[in-house]
């Protein structure tokens, strides 16, 4: 069997990081860790070729190879998730999917033709799919039943699949599941809210063959939690810690934590001492009642601003989540956001408008109120939201659009990068030194010229560095990377205010045409 496996096209989104991954000569930040893993679980005698569309088109000759293809994806690529299938059908392809999205609305994969729904954990469901091809079966719905399964015997995902030189940074996965609640979140609908993680031997030998392979850039632990097992995670620094040491650290970490890591100095010492230099926190709103209404218990426990020093101070850079619209909010959260962030002092504010997600107790309660706008899946930072909220949705955006612009202002972000980076406790880990490639100090000059030079942000640029430099000069190379986000953020934007103000616009003439409808009723 030869298998064509196909990751579909992201539109611009706020992790899609163009402008930067120019500058390193990278197309994509990240690789498909989903679907090397259905690689790896799939009949090894098989023969597979992956094509992510982010770095490249398929070929003919690939289309032509193929017996069956593969696709998985997420919500946000589901317009090119559509037009693949329907060009492998048009090409007389059978075609499998699976991931996310189809799990959470297998009904648009099957309007679009496919022949194979993979759906839930495919540890479960893809041995079933594999004795259906056996069966000669065209045709088939996997399901998984609610039925949850171990990870302990994932196999090690085909990272020989992947194109190296296009990713920014790997990723792999140590735990599925979030142990709290959030209303709004899919994480514990699709994988439940008992965390499920690998032992520390099996990451290891996944860590050990991305280094065979000869990757040595960064490494992204994709947890949508990875501290929902404390005792599970300690368990893994612990050997990973002496891992790095011994291969001279190789690898730097970043990963997804909930807040509550602020509480507990002993994970992020190990994780400190692991080479973890970032991590990102779903803080959500700084408003109280919001994060009630959400079930966001968590961040309710301790200070908000204490708990993202706390972090800071211990080593690891923060990044946050922030969301906008929730039901009983009051006027300006927009405003409070950007003064936290600032307060927090946060660089990179990752920011959206409140959407419902499929099957999540925020869109049960939604469809039940009658408050859903509509049942589209396209979900980005650059969409209105989807249902009804109880303040008017023109007054969000407006604030949405304000909030966004403010926080990536280049004065702004180089003065919250530059107060997180005096505080940011330096990493305890000593990689071995190597010289840096002559894409790396092409980007630094680009990045110099743009910063230090051309914009009228210049004198504040070198002000900050050489203040980095001389108060906390463990941290300045890691500064320069973070000063150089803002590329990207320059431009995203102006595409958020863009797509938003359109999007307002639309909106408001619907309202008047039902206001009419209703006035002539």
């Amino acid at each position: 069997m030869r298998v064509l496996l196909l990751y579909p096209l992201f539109p611009k989104t706020f992790w899609s990081y163009e402008k930067i991954l120019e500058l390193v000569d990278r197309k994509v930040l990240l690789p498909p860790l989903g679907l090397i893993t259905v690689a790896a679980i799939l009949p090894q005698e098989w023969e597979f070729k992956l094509v992510d569309r982010n770095i490249r088109s398929v070929t003919e000759a690939e289309w032509q190879w193929a017996d069956l293809v593969i696709l998985s994806a997420m919500i946000v690529q589901k317009e090119d998730f559509i037009a693949q299938i329907q060009e492998a059908k048009r090409r007389g392809k059978r075609v499998a999917v699976g991931g996310p999205y189809p799990t959470s609305l297998p009904e648009e994969a099957e309007e679009a033709g496919v022949d194979y729904l993979i759906l839930d954990e495919g540890e479960i469901t893809l041995p079933m799919f594999v004795e259906a091809i056996q069966r000669g079966e065209t045709r088939g719905i996997f399901h998984a039943n609610g039925e949850k399964p171990s990870v302990t015997e994932t196999p090690i995902p085909r990272f020989d699949l992947l194109e190296f030189d296009a990713y920014d940074s790997m990723s792999v996965q140590f735990s599925r599941g979030c142990p709290f609640q959030c209303e709004f979140c899919d994480i514990i609908v699709l994988y439940g809210r008992k965390p499920r993680t690998k032992t520390p031997k099996q990451l290891l030998a996944e860590l050990d063959y991305l280094y065979e392979l000869g990757w040595r850039r960064s490494v992204f632990m994709v947890d949508d939690n990875f501290i929902g097992n404390k005792r599970n995670v300690k368990l893994l620094l612990k050997e990973l810690k002496v891992w790095q040491a011994e291969n001279g650290y190789p690898f730097a970490f970043n990963t997804e934590a909930s807040i509550d890591l602020a509480q507990d100095p002993e994970l992020m010492e190990l994780m400190v001492e692991c080479y973890f230099n970032g991590v990102f926190l779903g803080i959500e709103t700084p408003d109280e009642d919001s994060l009630q209404l959400t079930k966001k218990f968590q961040n309710m426990r301790n200070p908000l601003i204490e708990a993202v020093q706390l972090i800071a101070k211990a080593g690891l850079r923060p990044m946050a989540g922030f969301i906008i619209g929730f039901d009983g909010e009051k006027s300006g959260a927009g405003k409070r956001i950007v003064q936290f962030a600032e307060a927090a002092a946060i660089p990179t504010v990752m920011f959206g408008m409140l959407q419902a997600l499929p099957n999540t107790a925020l869109w049960n309660r939604l469809e039940k109120e009658g408050r859903l706008r509509h049942r589209d899946s396209s979900i980005n930072q650059t969409n209105l939201m989807n249902f009804i909220p109880t303040r008017p949705l023109e007054e969000i955006g407006r604030e949405y659009i304000e909030a966004f612009w403010e926080l990536y202002d280049a004065d702004r972000f180089l003065d919250r990068t530059y107060r997180c980076f005096l505080m940011l406790g330096a990493t305890k880990a000593k990689p071995k030194f190597k010289f840096p490639s002559w894409v790396d100090l092409r980007a630094l000059c680009i990045v110099i010229w743009r910063q230090g030079v051309k914009r009228k942000t210049r004198w504040k640029f070198w002000h900050h560095l050489f203040s980095i430099i001389k108060h906390n000069p463990g941290v300045w190379d890691h500064y320069l990377t973070v000063c150089a986000h803002n590329e990207h953020f320059l431009e995203y934007r102006q595409i958020v205010r863009k797509q938003i103000e359109a999007q307002l616009a639309e909106y408001l003439v619907e309202e008047k045409k039902l206001a009419k409808v209703g006035a002539r009723g």
